[in-house]
């Protein structure tokens, strides 16, 4: 009974200890946050490299926005979505899966493959290592080519008998030049990666034995055999045995069979989905970077998709909105210098200059692009070649001459001699927001921004203990 009672208060005070060691710095619409989240979230935006750093002070609004975004997005149950379920699983699964996979599995499926490869080598006969001569003889030659290979075959087999260096005369007159260089050595092969003529009269020599000159597809080979073996020895290949699991991605089958293997051998876990749940919570509550870098991407695919429905593609489609934003702000987007609104083009024959302007009048400007395509380059012949878009001085040679009056040099298209341009000029600033659209889009989503960022203050409630707080970084 005393045991007992000392082990609960042992475990009751390693609690405490543990709480102490990482306390709540803020709570968030009831939610504690602990102060090593907050210190992984601000030591990763806040590191070397990062131009705008910000003090512990500063960045808790931030973090705290970015928190309010998340439960807005969570009480909108987006973590319901299947897209959102399958993006964030794919990501875990890069995370959590290769360590489904210990050394030891990698090293069996290596030892599996060598012994399954050995096995057929050695039912094909083992290797051999030969060096080879070869002269070369087209399937196509003629009586009198033939009859010169093969005497020139035979005269170098007759040096070779008296003594002849067989690397130094395979690198001075051997048709094959991968192997010439280095002294005929083909190095090791099995059966079937060569023809067959070669390999019957390889397989069938001793190893320091020399053939006659052998006839084969590619010509008359004299060989010297250099070495035979069942296979090479584990250890030798064992490398090259792992970077091919790498490459034909062998590890993720390896990983299947094993996550196969632990739920079909569990009570509790009934497929793969759940022993990488099993794992993922096991994991990610001994390690507290590993724990918040799969929250980080959890919380990161939330925040994207409610930002994405409420902030960025509301601005990007409201058409009406941004109309109204801008006529209501139209100052903040006068120029200081004045721009073109048209298009800069260049043309074979003189009358597509006008049949040019007579397409596009009374056209708004956005529709251009297709008139001119269904006008101009819809069938093969291409008449005309064209550059649209809002342009200041120094944007376009064409345009600085012709409409700023520039004296700037303008390169001729070979096959579009003739140029010109055709649009207005505006000069204070632009007549409509879709001149300055992915500005007004910008700034319009900053406002909603704003905006939500303030109903979200007023629904969730937030606590920050400054006592925490002061303590980031620096226990």
């Amino acid at each position: 009974m005393k045991f007992y009672a000392l082990s609960l208060a042992m475990l009751l005070q390693g609690s405490i200890a543990f709480a102490q060691n990482d306390p709540t710095v803020m709570t968030i619409n009831g939610q504690p946050v602990s102060r090593s989240e907050f210190e992984y979230s601000y030591n990763k935006n806040n590191s070397e490299g990062v131009i705008d750093k910000k003090s512990v002070n500063e960045y808790v609004d931030l973090f705290v926005n970015y928190k309010l975004k998340v439960q807005a997005a969570l009480d909108a149950r987006l973590d319901t979505l299947s897209s959102f379920k399958a993006e964030f699983l794919q990501y875990r699964d890069q995370q959590i899966r290769p360590f489904v996979l210990s050394d030891k599995d990698v090293e069996a499926e290596a030892h599996r493959i060598y012994n399954d490869t050995k096995q057929r080598v050695l039912a094909a006969g083992g290797m051999v290592r030969p060096a080879h001569i070869l002269i070369r003889l087209g399937q196509k030659a003629s009586a009198a080519e033939q009859d010169k290979a093969k005497y020139r075959a035979d005269s170098l087999y007759q040096v070779l008998r008296k003594g002849g260096n067989f690397a130094e005369l395979a690198r001075k007159y051997s048709d094959d030049k991968g192997s010439a260089v280095k002294g005929g050595d083909i190095s090791w092969i099995t059966r079937g990666q060569t023809v067959k003529a070669f390999e019957d009269a390889c397989f069938s020599m001793k190893v320091g034995e020399m053939s006659k000159p052998v006839l084969s597809e590619f010509g008359y080979h004299i060989i010297k055999l250099m070495g035979k073996q069942d296979f090479f020895p584990y250890d030798s290949v064992r490398n090259d045995i792992c970077r091919f699991i790498d490459a034909r991605g062998i590890r993720e089958h390896i990983i299947d069979v094993k996550l196969d293997s632990i739920s079909k051998s569990s009570a509790q876990l009934k497929d793969k989905e759940a022993v990488l749940d099993d794992m993922t919570a096991k994991m990610t509550a001994a390690d507290d970077q590993l724990k918040y870098l799969v929250q980080e991407y959890h919380d990161g695919l939330l925040l994207y998709e409610i930002s994405n429905r409420l902030v960025w593609e509301k601005a990007a489609r409201d058409e009406e909105a941004l109309a109204a934003y801008f006529a209501k702000h139209k100052k903040n987007y006068a120029w200081d210098e004045p721009r073109f609104k048209g298009i800069a083009y260049h043309v074979k024959n003189q009358a597509d200059v006008k049949a040019v302007k007579k397409a596009l009048k009374g056209k708004p400007f956005d529709e251009w692009a297709e008139v001119l395509r269904s006008s101009f380059n819809a069938d093969s012949v291409i008449r005309i070649r064209v550059e649209k878009g809002i342009f200041k001085m120094g944007d376009n040679a064409l345009v600085d001459n012709k409409v700023f009056r520039r004296d700037v040099k303008v390169e001729p298209l070979k096959e579009y001699p003739i140029d010109a341009t055709y649009g207005k000029v505006l000069k204070k600033g632009p007549k409509e927001y879709t001149d300055v659209k992915a500005l007004v889009i910008a700034d319009y989503q900053d406002v909603l921004e704003k905006e939500w960022v303030a109903e979200l203050r007023k629904k969730y409630k937030v606590v920050v203990n400054q006592e925490v707080l002061a303590t980031v970084n620096k226990h």
